[in-house]
C-alpha cells in the first residue's frame, strides 16, 4: 500500500490522490442492486492524459487491479470497485476540446457532461443525438463505456453510431489512437467500435471524437392512451410498419403512469393502462402526428391528445425522463432490466413480464423505448426483506430469460457488468465467448482492467 501511493503521488498532485475512507466509500459502487463491491485501496482523480498513463504504468508495475469511472450513474455494477483496487474516475477530465461545425464533429474529454456537450453544440446548430434518461448527470466516457441509448434512438441510434474515434491508455500505459475525423474510413479493423461497449475492460477512454448531425425543428409530441400494453404495442407494429420515423416512440405501462403522477402530480390519466408517447421532429410535425393518431386509434386508443406546443410537448417529455427516479418511491429498492427484443416481440415481452410480477407477487412497472423494442422492467422490493428480495432476484433473471426466448438480447444499453454476467455466455455462446477472452487477453494480458466484470 505504501508502494503504491508513493509511485502514484510521484506523477500525480496531491489532491489527485484520495485515500480518506469516508471518501473512497463514496466511488465503490454505481446505482445497481445486487452487486457486490469492494474496498479500493485509493482513488484517483487526474486531469490529463499523462496523468492517466502514469497511473496505469503504476498499476503495471505493482500488479493491481484498476476500476474506471464516470459518474456512476450505471445500472450494472461495471463501475464497481474490487478489494485492493485503484478507481480511476474520469470526471475531472470535463473538457470540450473541439467543436466544428463544417466537420460535423465535437472533440472531447471523458468527464464532459452529456447534457453539457449537447447544449454546446446546440449553440452552434448542431444535435449530439444520444440522449440517456440520466443526460444531466452521466459522461461521455461512461456512455462509450456502456454503449448506452436513450430516448432519440428510434429514430437517431446508439452512442456507437456516433463514436469515430478514440485515444485510449492501455494497460501497461501506451497510448492508443483510433478511428478517424473524417465522414468515412475504412484504414484496419474497427477498433472504435471494440472499446465501445467494453465497459472500460480493455483500456482507458481518454478523449472521443464524435460525429454531430445538423439540429433539427423541435418535436411536437403525442400522447395516447390505451386499455392494454397489448394495443399499444399493437400501434407501434403499426407505426413503423407504415413507414413512419418518430424522434421518440415511448410506452409507460400503468404502474408506471401512476408511479410518476404520485411523484409530481404530472396530470398523467390514472385510467389508462398504457401510455404512448410518440414525436415527430419533421419540418411539419403535426401532418405525421395526424397520422400517427390515426394509427393508434385504430390500434384500439381511447384517447389521442396532441401537444400544442413545445412547452406542452417537454412536460409530457418530463414524464417519460422521471419514470425511472418515480419507480423507486414504489419500494425501498428496484432493480431496472434493459432487455432487448424484436418490435414484433413486444406485446409478448410486456405480457410475459405482467406474468412473473403475477408469480412473484411483485410490482414491476415497465417504461419502454418502445420504437426499438427497448423495455425497461422495474421489479420494486423491499430490500430488509429476504423472501422479497429472492423474489425480485428470481424475477429478474426470468425477464432475462424471456427476451432471450423472444429472440432478444439481455442487455440493450445499460451493459453486463455484475449483474448480467452469468447470461452473456448464454446469449453469445461458447465459440464467442472464447473469442472476447482472447481479445480481453491481447488488451490486458495481466487482467488488471476492471476484473469481474462482463467475463
Amino acid at each position: 500500500m505504501d508502494d503504491l501511493l508513493e509511485l502514484l503521488r510521484a506523477g500525480l498532485p496531491a489532491e489527485a490522490v484520495v485515500t480518506d475512507p469516508d471518501i473512497t466509500a463514496a466511488y465503490a459502487n454505481d446505482m445497481a442492486s445486487f452487486c457486490d463491491a469492494g474496498t479500493p485501496a485509493v482513488v484517483t482523480l487526474p486531469r490529463t492524459v499523462e496523468q492517466v498513463q502514469h497511473i496505469m504504468r503504476t498499476a503495471t508495475a505493482l500488479r493491481v487491479p484498476v476500476v474506471p469511472q464516470g459518474a456512476r450513474t450505471g445500472l450494472s455494477g461495471a463501475a464497481n470497485a474490487s478489494d485492493g483496487c485503484i478507481v480511476l474516475s474520469l470526471v475531472k477530465m470535463d473538457r470540450i476540446l473541439e467543436i466544428s461545425p463544417v466537420d460535423r464533429i465535437a472533440v472531447v474529454e471523458p468527464g464532459v457532461i452529456n447534457a453539457v456537450l449537447s447544449r454546446a453544440v446546440n449553440e452552434h446548430g448542431l444535435y449530439y443525438p444520444p440522449d440517456p434518461s440520466s443526460w444531466e448527470m452521466c459522461t461521455i466516457g461512461g456512455n462509450i463505456g456502456t454503449a448506452s441509448g436513450g430516448l432519440c434512438c428510434v429514430k437517431y441510434g446508439v452512442t456507437a453510431e456516433y463514436v469515430l474515434g478514440l485515444d485510449v491508455v492501455l494497460a501497461d500505459g501506451r497510448l492508443l489512437t483510433t478511428g478517424r475525423r473524417t465522414a468515412k474510413g475504412v484504414a484496419g479493423y474497427d477498433l472504435t467500435r471494440l472499446f465501445v461497449g467494453s465497459e472500460g475492460s480493455l483500456g482507458i477512454v481518454v478523449k472521443a471524437v464524435l460525429a454531430l448531425k445538423p439540429q433539427p425543428p423541435q418535436q411536437l409530441v403525442l400522447a395516447a392512451e390505451f386499455p392494454s400494453a397489448a394495443t399499444a404495442c399493437d400501434a407501434v407494429c403499426r407505426i413503423m410498419e407504415r413507414g413512419h420515423t418518430p424522434s421518440l416512440l415511448e410506452l409507460m405501462d400503468r404502474t408506471t403512469v401512476r408511479a410518476v403522477n404520485k411523484m409530481a402530480n404530472m396530470g398523467l390519466p390514472d385510467t389508462t393502462e398504457a401510455l404512448l408517447l410518440a414525436a415527430f421532429d419533421t419540418p411539419d410535425p403535426s401532418a405525421d402526428l395526424a397520422a400517427v393518431a390515426g394509427l393508434c386509434t385504430a390500434a384500439g386508443a381511447t384517447e389521442v391528445v396532441p401537444a400544442e406546443d413545445a412547452a406542452e410537448s417537454e412536460m409530457l417529455l418530463q414524464a417519460r425522463r422521471m419514470s425511472l427516479t418515480a419507480l423507486e418511491t414504489v419500494k425501498s429498492a428496484t432493480m431496472i432490466d434493459d432487455v432487448c427484443v424484436p418490435r414484433s416481440q413486444l406485446g409478448a415481452m410486456l405480457e410475459g413480464t405482467a406474468a412473473v410480477a403475477e408469480k412473484y407477487d411483485l410490482t414491476i412497472g415497465v417504461c419502454a423505448h418502445a420504437g426499438d423494442g427497448n423495455t425497461h422492467p422495474v421489479v420494486c422490493f423491499d430490500h430488509t426483506d429476504a423472501d422479497e428480495s429472492r423474489r425480485a432476484r428470481e424475477s429478474f433473471d426470468e425477464i432475462m430469460a424471456l427476451g432471450l426466448e423472444l429472440g432478444g438480447t439481455i442487455t440493450g444499453e445499460h451493459g453486463v457488468g455484475v449483474l448480467k454476467k452469468e447470461w452473456l455466455a448464454r446469449e453469445l455462446g461458447d465459440v464467442s465467448v472464447e473469442l472476447h477472452r482472447g481479445i480481453k487477453q491481447a488488451f490486458d494480458p495481466l487482467g488488471l482492467l476492471n476484473p469481474g466484470k462482463v467475463f
